[in-house]
C-alpha cells in the first residue's frame, strides 16, 4: 500500500521520509539489525523519487539510526551507548556493566621512543622508553573503539607478557603493579572518520567519530597511561552531569 508524504507541506520530501522511517523504527516496526526495505521500495511505497529516497536513508546512516553492508543493503543500528562521563572506568568494566562482552584486537604492542607529545604528558623526558598498546575494542564482536595507550616502561616493565586481546589493561595495572588509579584528565572533539577509522570500525564514510584524550593518574598524582581513542559516533554519546556554581 502506498503512503503518500505532504508535498505542500515546507519540509522536504526526504526530511519527512526520514521521520516517518524513525517514527516506524521508534514503534516497533523495525528492530535493530531489520532490514529497511530498498530504495526502489520506498519510493514506490511513499510516492517518491529513488534519489529522494536515497537522501533519506543516506542522512539516517550518517547520524546513526541506520548501517549499510554492501550487498546487502541498510539496516537499523542498535541505540546508542549511554556513557556517563562521572567515573573513571575502563573499557571491559564499562561493557561488563551492560552484560556485554568485551573484546579486543591487538593492532600494535611494542616498546617505542616517547613522542614530544607523549613525554610532556607522562612527565617524561623526550625518546624515554614507553610501553605502545594499540587495540581495536569489540563489544560482542562489533568494533566500538580505535584505542592506543602509552605507558611508561619504568612504571610498568614486562607489561607486554599479558595478553591484553583477553585481559583487562586496567586491571592488571591493579593487581599486578599495585596502582590504584584515582583521577584522569580528559577532553572530547567530534570529527570525521579518517580512512583507517574507516575500515578498522566498519563505518560508510562520511562518518562521525569521538576523540577522545585521557591522561590517568595513580594514588599519588604520578601520569601512568595516555591514551588517544576514537569511538563511533554512530555508536556512542556522551553524557555528563552540570551543576551551577555557588552564588
Amino acid at each position: 500500500m502506498k503512503t503518500r508524504l505532504k508535498r505542500e507541506a515546507p519540509d522536504p520530501l526526504y526530511t519527512q521520509l526520514k521521520d516517518a522511517l524513525v517514527g516506524e523504527i521508534v514503534s516497533g516496526r523495525y528492530r535493530p539489525h531489520d532490514r529497511i526495505p530498498s530504495e526502489r521500495e520506498l519510493s514506490t511505497r511513499f510516492s517518491v523519487s529513488r534519489m529522494t529516497a536515497r537522501q533519506a536513508l543516506l542522512d539516517l546512516v550518517r547520524e546513526g539510526a541506520l548501517y549499510t553492508r554492501v550487498g546487502k543493503g541498510t539496516f537499523v543500528a542498535q541505540a546508542k551507548i549511554d556513557q556517563p562521563l562521572r567515573s573513571l572506568t575502563g573499557f571491559s568494566q564499562d561493557m561488563q556493566a551492560r552484560n556485554t562482552q568485551p573484546g579486543s584486537r591487538i593492532l600494535e604492542a611494542r616498546t617505542v621512543s616517547a613522542t614530544a607529545e607523549v613525554a610532556a604528558a607522562l612527565r617524561l623526558l623526550p625518546a624515554t622508553d614507553v610501553t605502545l598498546l594499540s587495540r581495536l575494542r569489540l563489544a560482542d564482536g562489533e568494533p566500538l573503539a580505535l584505542e592506543i595507550a602509552y605507558l611508561p616502561v619504568a612504571l610498568c616493565p614486562g607489561l607486554l607478557k599479558h595478553d591484553f586481546a583477553r585481559e583487562s589493561l586496567y586491571a592488571v595495572l591493579e593487581k599486578d603493579y599495585g596502582f590504584k588509579l584515582t583521577h584522569a584528565e580528559q577532553t572530547l572533539e567530534a570529527g570525521l572518520a579518517g580512512p583507517r577509522e574507516v575500515e578498522l570500525l566498519g563505518l560508510t564514510p562520511p562518518a562521525a567519530v569521538q576523540h577522545i584524550q585521557r591522561l590517568t593518574f595513580r594514588q599519588d598524582g604520578v601520569p601512568v597511561e595516555y591514551v588517544l581513542s576514537t569511538y563511533r559516533g554512530d555508536r556512542y554519546k556522551f553524557r555528563s552531569m552540570l551543576q551551577t556554581g555557588a552564588v
